[in-house]
């Protein structure tokens, strides 16, 4: 099968830093999918996963998590698909990657398909949906049915991809939005999304959260740059309020004023339940389910912003280097095989 991979970790402008290869088709078993690709989107998970570093695979390492496509086969032990069956899903990154014709995944952490949308838009959608909803509904503890509504959550890099879908689902849930954007075209997407108020993450965060008539938000959403604003949020973040991060921090990030504040700090990384196959794993496949409802109901958009075709190391390595300029709004979605 055909397969975009790496052996070695280089900066993305050496051609060698993602190569076509062609590999063996896998075999499902237990409760894996073996699905047939058709789409894919990628993600600052690949890129950071593809920094160079001195390391050497001994086999091609396949990247990519984020997909949709049609199962191809079943292993003996699953119940909730069949072949034939259009699904997608962003997968396990202990595992390989989506960057192939076909792809072993777990059916704990797929959903069926939104019927609503071709495989190029549903492949925007499965880490920056589970990755906001997690955020939002299990780090935050906010309400998915709205009991929070009218509470003020801050969203720090509004424009990204996790950003764009957050901005979606909070919505939904009744929230008052404050999402950050630094350029007139992320303004006008942030706002096309749904944000009641943009604010510019490049300039200080207490003056603009003023203008708007508040001292503190009930709610912040890290999406990106910890180190760079955790002094604002801790600042801005309301007493017994929650900050959830979804970006590693370099930099130590002091606790004086949260414990002050009585407040929490909290990670997400939408990795932890299929790393560690946490009891809960299913949860990925049921809240995707809600994600695809939502789609058909007309009640979210893609937020596919541009779309290539076919699926090769070219074009892999064009959107990384895109997305390594931190410019990037919304997703780009790569289709289809030569």
């Amino acid at each position: 099968m055909k397969a975009v991979a790496l052996t070695r970790y280089l900066p993305i402008d050496d051609p060698e830093s993602l190569v076509d290869v062609e590999l063996e088709k896998p075999e499902p078993r237990g409760r894996d999918l073996l699905v047939a690709v058709k789409a894919i989107a990628v993600n600052p998970v690949d890129t950071k996963v593809r920094a160079p570093k001195d390391q050497v695979e001994p086999e091609p390492k396949v990247l990519g998590w984020d997909a949709a496509g049609i199962v191809e086969s079943v292993g003996a032990d699953v119940e909730l698909f069949q072949p034939g069956d259009e699904v997608f899903y962003a997968g396990d990154i202990t595992r390989p990657g989506c960057n192939s014709e076909f792809q072993l995944i777990d059916e704990r952490i797929v959903s069926s398909k939104p019927k609503s949308l071709d495989f190029t838009k549903a492949a925007a959608f499965p880490l920056t949906s589970i990755t906001a909803y997690e955020a939002f509904f299990d780090r935050l503890e906010l309400d998915v049915k709205g009991a929070n509504a009218g509470e003020t959550l801050l969203i720090v890099g509004g424009a990204g991809g996790v950003g764009s879908i957050g901005i979606q689902l909070a919505k939904l849930t009744g929230l008052t939005v404050i999402a950050t954007a630094s350029r007139p075209e992320s303004t006008t997407w942030v706002k096309d999304l749904g944000a009641d108020h943009v604010i510019n993450h490049y300039e200080p965060l207490r003056p603009q959260i003023e203008a708007l008539g508040l001292e503190y938000v009930d709610s912040i959403a890290l999406f990106n740059n910890t180190d760079q604003h955790w002094e604002s949020a801790v600042d801005l973040i309301r007493p017994q309020g929650k900050i959830v991060s979804i970006v590693e921090n370099v930099k130590p990030l002091s606790q004086s004023m949260m414990k002050t504040k009585s407040a929490t700090f909290v990670w997400e990384f939408m990795f932890t339940r299929s790393m560690f196959e946490t009891p809960d794993m299913i949860e990925q496949h049921r809240l995707l389910n809600r994600v695809s409802k939502w789609i058909d109901a007309g009640q979210l958009r893609s937020t596919a912003n541009e779309v290539l075709s076919p699926i090769n190391a070219a074009n892999l390595r064009a959107v990384h280097q895109k997305l390594e300029t931190g410019r990037s709004i919304g997703k780009i979605v790569i289709e289809g095989w030569d």
